[in-house]
């Protein structure tokens, strides 16, 4: 199997474009010194997974502001912090601030030369436009959270973004799911005759992250620590 194999990448954006662990820590941080609280950020990161995967999971139809706003709900109570509806509606909206990885908009820009690309996100319209603006005006389709009405690793999201391509003329074979969460994306992407390819962002990094363990042992079917490295993969293979 080869990168050439494909005309489309679809592509997770948060945690994968867009580096939403340091914009989480960063948000998230801001309200906990306004408390007098500290934390690091593998354990902020950790128990945001669990508050956001477990909201998603109980309110599929939530838009993702409001996904955030009850997930930091949850932390409050978890970690016995006040927080406050200002609290929580500003980092329902903190999307906007979280940057792109460095990496990102020239990857994307030279993949665009090769491919179709193609968004599948768990998040909002109105939301991702505010990451788009960073990542560059280079994608063909966007599907989100909003579009299908619940949260990767719902089977429903990549349904909802095969049928659609589909309809646009691409098959699934000539598709690659591009991602870096095992959890929301390869483990689904698999279960749906995908080939994968794993933006491995954390490859340094002890532990999940912001993303839960994946429910089911996977596999990739590519496997690089940045999306430059896969850039410059496809551009070796010359096809």
């Amino acid at each position: 199997m080869r990168l050439s194999d494909f005309s489309t990448l679809t592509f997770d954006c948060y945690g994968t474009l867009i580096d939403w662990e340091a914009g989480i820590v960063t948000a998230l941080r801001v309200w906990l010194a306004a408390r007098g609280a500290e934390k690091s950020a593998n354990e902020i990161l950790e128990a945001f997974a669990n508050a956001e995967s477990s909201q998603q999971r109980e309110t599929p139809a939530m838009l993702y502001p409001n996904i955030l706003a009850h997930a930091m709900r949850r932390l409050s109570a978890v970690w016995g912090i006040e927080a406050s509806e200002a609290d929580a509606a500003t980092f329902g909206n903190s999307v906007e601030h979280w940057p792109a990885f460095p990496d990102a908009a020239e990857a994307l820009a030279r993949l665009k030369q090769h491919y179709r690309l193609v968004i599948l996100s768990n998040v909002d319209r109105a939301s991702f436009e505010h990451s788009r603006a960073k990542l560059g005006d280079v994608f063909d389709a966007v599907y989100t959270a909003q579009d299908v009405g619940s949260y990767k690793p719902n089977p429903a999201n990549f349904a909802y973004m095969l049928e659609h391509e589909a309809a646009a003329g691409i098959p699934t074979e000539k598709i690659l799911h591009t991602a870096q969460s095992l959890f929301h994306d390869h483990v689904q992407a698999k279960a749906h005759g995908l080939a994968s390819c794993w933006i491995d962002r954390r490859i340094d990094a002890d532990g999940w992250g912001a993303t839960m363990p994946p429910e089911a042992p996977v596999t990739p079917d590519f496997h690089f620590p940045t999306l430059a490295a896969m850039a410059d993969a496809r551009e070796a293979e010359r096809g």
